[in-house]
């Protein structure tokens, strides 16, 4: 008996499972997306909640999704409508026709996945349109919250505000709606091709009457928008770059622009206006003949009016009378950009600098000398970190900054170099990088070390005046724990329950103490939810397991200075260096930040990303500016974070700044006024470097006044540069950096804390260029005291233009005389020997005192042992064609001036003890002045007690030593060695002595 074949089992379910996996799979991803953007979101809003910024974001949050659904609807609403009137109002029957048999086969295979064809291309243009009108916020915030400049152009008649606030987001508008007719025009052009209802070929009517009207519509509308885009033009010439004057940068109409451009633009307008009523009129049923020649038309003027006619009005009537034609809008352009750059005030004098030397000569400048600061902050990191570092988990960053206290008892100040002592996660071992460690139990740094800027210790390193683990020195009583900061990048949770972070190290048992965070930093994460969310955040499931996380933990997070200020002011341009200060108590990072624009008229457009960079950017802790492009700035802000809690302060800084105005009316009690810094405070801000840098590339240009003279570009500077930078082989020098440093410009009445440059003659990319100085400017940087107001010359920009004939070397040849000095290459010589010692050239400072430009570099000596350090032992001093070299800079300036300089630096009695080995059997140099702890002590008195006193002093190091070691505490262990040296070479030449005296063998 036989049975049929059995069936196969039908399809259908699997189908059905097919079918209903990828809904499941699709709104799967769609929860996990959904999840992650919700923790994001959330995190956010408890990060800004808890600065008291949440304001800031959600403004800024609505308003992106606002712009987002706003741009995504305009342009997926006008590709999907284009699209469905131009299949709803296709021809019933198609043509017939050669072409037209050949879209069939398009047609009939579109047809089942029309549908999703017309979701997908609506979506994707809806995801371009959302994101690109997302981005500009910004431009929708400052033109609905624009305030007006209070001059206006001589142009328009228009007040400045108008190119700052509105014509950005005018143009931004026109532009918008313009790729939104242009996509929805290419979206009717394809289905009405694709359908029948436009035709290329065959006889009869090109297109159907739905057809014209939705394409003529279309083009009417895109030529109006058109139009209005040749009226803004107009306005756009007044902040865009000149082809016409043919100098870099430079910003403004020319004459060409006026008398050929601006008409052009307006005729253009009007054609443009005259086609799209054309357009309109072949909608209603005309032919299409005239749209068509008007098209043309415009085309045609668009070529003859807005091309060769300008071209001619350039070639055969501006070019041939140049300086006659163009001074004008030239010297717009001068007075518009100092103004942007805030460079106005500028005082500029003539400066003859002397050159020859007589003794007695910087007696006028005696206030000025002791300010000359030694210390070098990109050269004495290291130094930092080997006596001040205690443990390999701590650091400093490199370069160090530079502030100045109030250390003397006669209430002036002193300029310091400071930093604080971070926490550095990179110096714990393998074996203690477990999580615990990384995120519950090394949390933060401690304490900040400053040393005095003018001093140094008998042995070259730095003069301490805040240092050591618990800190101690002058700064008084202050919170030292560093739990914001620049190295402080990974989160941390602490808080609650017993301490368990490491606080510092100590002689207890253990060898450091604890501590539990007490602030109100950080958000609490004590909670299951809350652990949940930062473990999806983090993507570390710890977070949510680990019992080092109880109730009352708070977690740290987006901690380095820099980031919390651009979270919570996004609209701010941020300096490239946080510094560090103690104020009332608290260590206080300090941050500047500007307002900028690329829209004010007339001036010329600066790219910050290039004139920010210098030799310090090259390092760690300082970075260049964002790379944009602007034409205006203000340091308009003054931003604070405290290292311990990480409340982020933001200080009004400059009141007359429409800009700021128009962010502060965007986002309310976001920035507090000027009489809110406190007179402890003010005494820490400083004019910011970024600033300075900007300011002065454009001062290298824009100190000349004179149009005729700025057109032949004869007397322009540009920065030197660095020579002491270290750059590898064939790679050219970075700029050199301003520098911060106490003097009195010639005018001034008293030193000021100042931050200087110096210009040279602009290079001409041929060759090598020349290095003699053209200029030397310097800011007043010092802020003054009083609670809520700067001092009265604080900004002051004063610059000293040298006479055009004159021949004074620059920064880069004075390098070359320094090192080619034979006295100099003598004393680097006997610094280089040893044990592979390497010589450091310091900052090379430049001062206008005694009637001329006095030169000042500190040399610094270090071994190449791997925790060698470089210490300061020689100091140069250069004035005309007089170089000195000495242990100090007193001596170093009594060498050059004659023998008195007739000013005190304040560093005579600190000279480095000169340990340099004797050569060809001489006998080695005596010490100039008392000796470190780590040197020989002189034998001098009775060599027995001296032999006693060296014996003992040996034995109290010994066990000084042993115990350092034991405790781990290098720093305390090398400063024993030192003075164990010291002592056994104090008992040698005290036994040499007895010896000498008995006729006995002086071997000990």
């Amino acid at each position: 008996m036989s049975f049929p074949p059995r069936r196969p089992a039908r399809p259908v379910l699997r189908r059905r499972r097919r079918g209903a996996a990828l809904p499941t799979v699709l709104v799967l991803a769609a929860l996990v997306v959904a999840v992650v953007i919700g923790a994001r979101i959330a995190t956010d809003v408890w990060w800004f909640g808890q600065l008291g910024f949440l304001s800031t974001f959600t403004t800024k949050l609505w308003l992106q999704l606002a712009l987002f659904a706003a741009g995504a609807a305009l342009l997926g609403g006008a590709v999907a409508l284009s699209l469905t009137l131009g299949y709803r109002t296709r021809p019933v029957y198609a043509p017939i026709s050669t072409e037209q048999a050949g879209l069939d086969r398009y047609r009939e295979s579109l047809e089942p996945l029309r549908r999703l064809v017309v979701v997908v291309l609506s979506v994707a243009a809806a995801l371009f349109g959302g994101s690109v009108a997302m981005s500009r916020w910004e431009s929708l915030l400052l033109w609905w919250n624009r305030t007006e400049f209070g001059a206006v152009d001589e142009q328009f008649g228009l007040d400045q505000g108008f190119y700052v606030f509105t014509l950005p987001w005018l143009g931004f508008l026109v532009s918008f709606l313009s790729a939104a007719v242009v996509l929805a025009g290419l979206a009717a052009l394809a289905t009405h091709y694709l359908y029948g209802g436009l035709r290329l070929s065959g006889g009869g009517p090109r297109t159907t009457r739905e057809a014209r009207i939705h394409l003529a519509v279309l083009a009417a509308l895109f030529l109006l928008l058109r139009g209005a885009g040749y009226w803004l033009d107009r306005y756009e010439v007044m902040v865009s770059e000149s082809d016409n004057i043919r100098i870099d940068d430079l910003v403004g109409p020319s004459y060409t622009d006026v008398h050929a451009v601006l008409p052009a633009k307006a005729i253009l307008a009007i054609v443009a206006v005259v086609v799209a009523l054309l357009f309109v009129a072949a909608a209603a049923g005309a032919s299409w003949r005239l749209p068509a020649i008007g098209t043309g038309l415009l085309v045609v003027s668009a070529i003859a009016v807005g091309g060769i006619y300008p071209w001619a009005v350039q070639r055969f009537q501006v070019n041939p009378n140049r300086q006659a034609l163009e001074a004008e809008f030239v010297g717009k352009n001068i007075e518009a950009t100092r103004d942007a750059y805030d460079l106005a005030d500028t005082e500029t004098t003539d400066y003859q600098p002397d050159t020859t030397v007589t003794p007695g000569q910087l007696q006028r400048d005696a206030e000025t000398i002791p300010g000359i600061r030694l210390l070098d902050p990109n050269v004495v990191s290291t130094a930092f970190r080997q006596t001040q570092g205690q443990r390999n988990y701590y650091a400093f960053p490199d370069p160090l900054d530079v502030d100045r206290y109030r250390l003397d008892e006669d209430g002036s100040t002193q300029d310091t170099v400071i930093a604080a002592r971070e926490l550095n996660l990179d110096g714990l071992s393998d074996s203690q990088r477990t999580w615990v460690n990384l995120h519950t139990v090394y949390t933060h740094g401690y304490g900040v070390v400053a040393a005095r800027g003018n001093e140094r210790a008998p042995d070259g390193r730095p003069s301490y005046f805040e240092a050591n683990i618990p800190s101690t020195g002058q700064l008084g009583d202050y919170e030292p724990r560093i739990y914001f900061g620049e190295q402080t990048e990974d989160y941390s949770i602490v808080g609650g329950g017993d301490p368990v972070e490491i606080d510092y190290p100590d002689n207890s048992p253990e060898g450091y103490a604890r501590t539990t965070y007490t602030g109100e930093g950080g958000v609490p994460v004590g909670g299951l939810l809350r652990k949940a969310i930062y473990a999806l955040k983090f993507a570390d499931q710890n977070i949510l397991l680990s019992d080092q996380v109880n109730p009352d933990s708070r977690i740290l997070y987006d901690r380095t200075p820099r980031e919390r200020v651009e979270k919570v002011a996004p609209w701010l341009t941020l300096d490239g260096d946080a510094y560090p200060a103690v104020v009332d108590g608290r260590v206080l990072w300090i941050l500047d930040a500007y307002t900028t624009s690329a829209s004010f008229p007339y001036s010329s457009t600066t790219r910050l990303g290039e004139v920010t960079v210098d030799s310090l950017t090259q390092t760690q802790s300082v970075q260049a500016l964002q790379d944009r492009t602007v034409n205006y700035v203000r340091n308009s802000v003054k931003a604070t974070v405290d290292a311990y809690s990480g409340e982020v302060t933001l200080y009004e800084w400059d009141d007359s700044d429409p800009v700021l105005q128009a962010w502060m009316n965007a986002f309310p009690g976001a920035v507090q006024p000027l009489s809110e810094i406190s007179g402890s405070l003010m005494g820490h801000l400083r004019y910011p470097q970024d600033m300075f840098k900007v300011q002065r590339e454009v001062l290298a240009r824009y100190h000349v006044t004179d149009p005729r003279s700025f057109l032949t570009g004869q007397d322009f500077w540009q920065v030197p540069a660095d020579p002491t930078s270290e750059v590898p082989e064939g790679q050219q020098r970075p700029a050199q950096p301003p520098y911060y440093l106490t003097l009195e410009m010639p005018g001034q009445d008293d030193p000021a804390f100042s931050l200087t440059t110096t210009y040279v003659p602009t290079s001409n990319n041929r060759g090598a260029s020349s290095q003699i100085i053209t200029g030397f400017a310097a800011v007043d940087s010092d802020a003054g005291t009083t609670a809520g107001e700067k001092s009265d010359g604080y900004g002051t920009i004063r610059l000293l233009e040298l006479p055009q004939s004159s021949v004074i070397a620059g920064p880069v040849q004075i390098q070359n005389d320094i090192q080619s000095n034979a006295a100099v290459a003598e004393q680097v010589r006997l610094l280089s020997l040893g044990q592979g010692s390497e010589v450091i050239y310091g900052n090379l400072l430049t001062l206008p005192v005694g009637g001329g430009l006095l030169y000042v570099e500190p040399i610094y000596a270090r071994s190449t042992g791997e925790n060698a350090f470089p210490q300061l032992r020689k100091v140069v001093a250069v004035f005309g064609d007089q170089i000195a070299i000495a242990d100090t800079l007193d001596a170093a300036l009594d060498d050059v001036f004659g023998g008195d300089s007739g000013a005190t630096a304040g560093d005579e009695g600190v000279a480095p003890v000169d340990d340099t080995p004797a050569q060809d059997g001489g006998p080695s140099p005596e010490p100039t002045a008392s000796p470190s702890p780590g040197s020989p002590v002189p034998v001098d008195g009775d060599p027995q007690v001296q032999l006693q006193t060296a014996l003992e002093a040996a034995r109290t190091a010994i066990q000084d030593s042993a115990t350092a070691l034991a405790q781990q505490d290098f720093a305390a262990y090398g400063e024993a060695q030192d003075r164990l040296r010291a002592a056994v070479e104090s008992a040698t030449a005290a036994q040499e002595a007895l010896a000498g005296a008995t006729g006995a063998d002086a071997t000990p």
